[in-house]
Parts: C-alpha cells; sequence; structure tokens
C-alpha cells in the first residue's frame, strides 16, 4: 500500500477547526445524518474523509456528499453520501459513518487507518468528491467542513454549490458513465429533462380535460429555485405559477410533508379555479405531492400511491404497443394505501411488492423487474429500468420494419427513461412526466383521482419506554414481539369490514407507530384506537398517545 498522505493531519484539522463537542453518539440511517445544524461540524468533516476513502476503494470513481435536512425544519441539516450510480452509499459503508462520527478526537486517525487497512487502500491513487447543499443559511459553513475533510487526506472535491439532492445524485452517475447518463452539470440536468419532456408532449399544450396550468409549491427550498430555472428555458410549455420561493423559512407551513401530513392546503397558495393542479414538494426537491380543491374547496389529496398507479397505467400501455414481453412491478411499503393495492393488482394487473420503510428497500427491490417502479405515499420514488429494458427498447425503435404504432411506442418509451431521474427520487422530474400522462390521457385532476378511491385510514404514535421491545417480519406487517401482540391485533382487525391495521417501531425515536385503514371513517377511528390501547398496554407505554393522523407518514 503506497501513501503520499500525512494521516496526522486528520487529527489537526479536526482539534483547531472541527473538534468532536457533542458526547452523545449519532447513527448513519436511510437519510444519513440528521440533527440541529450546530451539531454537525465535526460530522461533515468526517463525512468528507470517508467519501475520499470511499472514492478511492471504488477505483477512484466519484462519490457524492449531499448536505440537507430535506423536508426537515430549517434549524436541522444533515448530510448522506452516493455511491457511484447515484445510489444510497452501501449498507457496510453506513457502519463506517456511524463508528467514524462517534469516535473522539484523539482516535480519529486511528479509526481511518483501521478503514485503510481493512480495505486496502493505495492513499495515493485518485479520488473524487463532488459536494452540493440546499439553501439553509448554515449549509455553506457544513459545505466547507466536508471539502476540508476531502483536502485532509489529498482529495479531489468539486462543489456545486446549491442543488437540489436529485441532482448531485444526477452528477455523480454522470461523472462516472463518462457521460453516457447526460452531462455532469448544472445546465446539462436542464437540458436533459427539457429535450425529453418536449418530445413526451409535442406542441399540444392542452388536451382533453387537462389545462397547461399548475400551482408549485417550492416550500421555500431549492427546488423553487431550480423550478424557476426550467422554467426560463421552457417558453410557456408549461404554465407554472411558483409561490414560496424562499420568502418564508424552508417547509414551514409548507412543502410536500406538511400537505401530506396535515392534508390542508400550504401557506400562500393562490387562489384559483376548483381542480386547479396543485403540486408540493419537499425542501431538497426528493418529495412531490399533488392536490387540489373542489367546488366546495374541500381538499384532496394525490400522494406517491397515485403517481405509483399513474406511471403504471402510462407504462403498460407504451409496453403492450411495443410488443415487446418486459416484466413490470410496483413497489410500496406497508403505509401503501389498500385502495390503490387494490386498483394496481385488479384493474392494472401489476404485480406489487411491499418491502420494510425506507426507500433504499424500495429502490433495491424495484431493481429486480425489467421496470420497476417504486413510491413511498408520502411522494418520494422513481422509476427504474434494466439495461435490457433500455437494448430492447432501442431495437423495437430502429426497427423500420415494424409498424408505426410499434415504432412510436417505443420513442415514447425510451423519453420517458429520459425524463426520469433513475438515481433517486425526483421531485420535478417526477413532476414532469405526471403533466406528461395526464396531458396524453386528456385528464385533469378529477379524472385521476376517480381512478380509484383510498380507503379512510388513521396513523397514531405511542410513546414508550424502549421501542426496540417491538419486532416486526413480513414487512414490518406483522409483530413477532411482545409476544401475543400479533394475535390481538388480528382479532381486532377481523371486526371491521376491510380492516387492516399493523405497528412499527420509530427508527429515530422512542416512539411505536400504529397505521389502521378500513371501509368507512368510523370503523378506522375505532380500529386505531382499539389497537393503539393494546400496544399500550402490551409495549409498556410511558405517556398518552400522541394525535393520530390521516394518511401519516412514517420516519
Amino acid at each position: 500500500m503506497s501513501s503520499s498522505v500525512n494521516l496526522r493531519t486528520i487529527y489537526a484539522f479536526a482539534r483547531e477547526m472541527y473538534p468532536k463537542k457533542v458526547t452523545t453518539n449519532i447513527e448513519y440511517g436511510t437519510a444519513g445524518f440528521r440533527t440541529k445544524a450546530d451539531k454537525l461540524d465535526y460530522v461533515m468533516y468526517r463525512m468528507g474523509l470517508l467519501a475520499t476513502l470511499r472514492s478511492r476503494v471504488k477505483g477512484g470513481q466519484t462519490i457524492g456528499v449531499m448536505i440537507t435536512a430535506s423536508h426537515n425544519p430549517e434549524p436541522d441539516n444533515g448530510v448522506k453520501l452516493i455511491d457511484p450510480r447515484g445510489e444510497m452509499l452501501e449498507n457496510s459503508w453506513e457502519q463506517l459513518a456511524t463508528d467514524l462520527a462517534n469516535v473522539s478526537d484523539k482516535d480519529l486517525q486511528s479509526e481511518v487507518e483501521k478503514v485503510i487497512q481493512t480495505h486496502n487502500i493505495d492513499m495515493g491513487s485518485a479520488s473524487s468528491v463532488f459536494v452540493g447543499m440546499d439553501n439553509r443559511y448554515h449549509s455553506p459553513g457544513l459545505l466547507k467542513a466536508v471539502s476540508d475533510g476531502v483536502l485532509a487526506l489529498k482529495g479531489n472535491v468539486k462543489s456545486f454549490g446549491i442543488v437540489t439532492t436529485p441532482m448531485l445524485h444526477y452528477m455523480v452517475l454522470c461523472s462516472n458513465s463518462c457521460g453516457a447518463y447526460g452531462t455532469p452539470t448544472e445546465e446539462g440536468y436542464y437540458q436533459k429533462l427539457i429535450t425529453a419532456f418536449r418530445a413526451l408532449r409535442g406542441s399540444e399544450c392542452e388536451r382533453g380535460n387537462y389545462k397547461n396550468q399548475l400551482l408549485f409549491d417550492g416550500s421555500n427550498g431549492v427546488g423553487a429555485r431550480k423550478m424557476l430555472q426550467f422554467l426560463k428555458r421552457m417558453n410557456d410549455e408549461l404554465n407554472v405559477t411558483v409561490y414560496n420561493q424562499g420568502e418564508g423559512k424552508i417547509n414551514e407551513n409548507c412543502g410536500a410533508d406538511y400537505v401530506k401530513i396535515g392534508q390542508t392546503l400550504p401557506i400562500g397558495t393562490p387562489d384559483s379555479e376548483p381542480y386547479t393542479r396543485c403540486v408540493s414538494i419537499d425542501g431538497d426537491a426528493d418529495r412531490v405531492v399533488y392536490f387540489f380543491t373542489d367546488e366546495k374547496k374541500k381538499f384532496h389529496l394525490l400522494d406517491g400511491d397515485r403517481i405509483a398507479t399513474l406511471y403504471a397505467g402510462y407504462l403498460m400501455d407504451l409496453v403492450t404497443k411495443c410488443e415487446i414481453d418486459l416484466k413490470l412491478g410496483i413497489v410500496q411499503t406497508a403505509y401503501a394505501n389498500g385502495g390503490s393495492t387494490d386498483y394496481i393488482e385488479k384493474e392494472l394487473k401489476v404485480p406489487v411488492a411491499c418491502v420494510p420503510t425506507g426507500v433504499k428497500h424500495l429502490h433495491h427491490k424495484a431493481l429486480e423487474y425489467d421496470i420497476g417502479v417504486y413510491f413511498e405515499a408520502n411522494g418520494h420514488g422513481t422509476i427504474v429500468f434494466s439495461e435490457h429494458t433500455k437494448e430492447s427498447v432501442r431495437a423495437v425503435a430502429d426497427n423500420s420494419e415494424l409498424n408505426e404504432e410499434q415504432i412510436e411506442a417505443a420513442k415514447k418509451l425510451l423519453s420517458t427513461i429520459e425524463v426520469i431521474n433513475e438515481t433517486v427520487g425526483d421531485a420535478i422530474s417526477d413532476m414532469f412526466l405526471v403533466e406528461i400522462i395526464l396531458q396524453s390521457n386528456g385528464w385533469d385532476v378529477k379524472d385521476w383521482y376517480n381512478t380509484y378511491t383510498d380507503l379512510p385510514n388513521l396513523q397514531k404514535k405511542i410513546c414508550v419506554a424502549n421501542r426496540n421491545i417491538i419486532t416486526t417480519t413480513d414487512a414490518e406487517r406483522k409483530v413477532v414481539t411482545p409476544e401475543g401482540l400479533q394475535n390481538g391485533i388480528d382479532e381486532i382487525v377481523a371486526k371491521y369490514p376491510r380492516g387492516r391495521s399493523f405497528v412499527r417501531p420509530s427508527g429515530t425515536e422512542d416512539i411505536v407507530r400504529v397505521y389502521a385503514e378500513a371501509a368507512t371513517n368510523e370503523d378506522v377511528e375505532h380500529l386505531v384506537a382499539e389497537v393503539s390501547q393494546l400496544v399500550y398496554g402490551l409495549a409498556g407505554g410511558i405517556g398518552p398517545e400522541l394525535n393520530s393522523t390521516a394518511n401519516g407518514l412514517p420516519n
């Protein structure tokens, strides 16, 4: 193992600039590290170290480091690493991240040396780290800490400044695919999506019930800025009114999470005609939900489940017209509404897989299909296409001997692949495809909303002394411990038509989440109350049950 790096600089940087002043441990989870911004300087520095090591392990391929707290309040911040193909960090390295973040300053050098030895890293080899951040006021200082971590190990760092999380994922993959996926610049990102959008929409902006009018809640985050940049380049092809552009605090009374959980309009929503399409994204633009109000001003939500079903119907139609034998599947979590699952299986006749909560679980399962559509109900999701799919579709598009409908469908499918950001959920990319499909179908939000009926559902949280007393299996839908809890839930659920309920411990705090759905609002209220009381008794509740939420979001 050759080395041109003086590892003593690791401790020198840490001691002088990024000392660890926090005594409690922090854990790298599905969302990376996330907490109050003033507790993250030392973590960011250490993640710069880890990203450089990861790049060298991967033969100098680019690794991404995104500084964001996504849908969290503005005082929070966080960091997550992006692997070479734009995917989330490999599981085994999540533990390395946790270990590196929690050692003392004086043990930091030896912890880095352990990683180097375990993975036989040539410290003289090339490395590449891309860094991006959201628009929180404390992000620039944290970005500098990441960059200093890279420089401490003599790595190469490139800062993209303020970008959405999906943009950085895109740029990492572009860099490592030598441009095959796209150009690794902000302009390259805009042009790739716009070109595909134009190819699919054509010159006709309105069709049938579809009107070219959209209200866009930017959650005062980076996505608002980037949407405005798209619109500058799109010549009114999409008539979008952007609000919550940055005049307020990120995610405060606005954004996808607020709209989803509260089942309400975000602050600042302009007055509009009934059934006007409205869209809301989160602070780093990787979640998207649609909503509208009717003539009685009643709020209606079109969440990730709705987007997934819209995508699946569109893709099934194109695949059928291409006359290619491809395996299409939808991946959901237990939080997906039973109404959506029934519609997918019985009407669309598309296979549905259920996996544990967390985007990485959905993404990995989606890769098992030729075309995998995955969405969490919170609006985080995308589509992944296998190489076999792409090659098969190109072959049809290039075969002039086939009929015109086949060739046209194949070309549309190729453009659909281009408009989708396969690396991660991308609010703007996902929104573009929704608009493309609605326009193609000639649908307004009523047409979309009426494809199926959601079952009434509620979620409650129970405070417990130790959330780990509850363990689950079957994609978190069945309880293993404590003994007797699952049997009790089954007995309660059996009393209610179309009843379903499950419980799972939070991944971040000592609470247990109880989800329930049933045929009527009255039934679901009784169901969630009975199951919550059972959990409270058997899992050692220590305080009052917290408020329930309709279509509540898991953490």
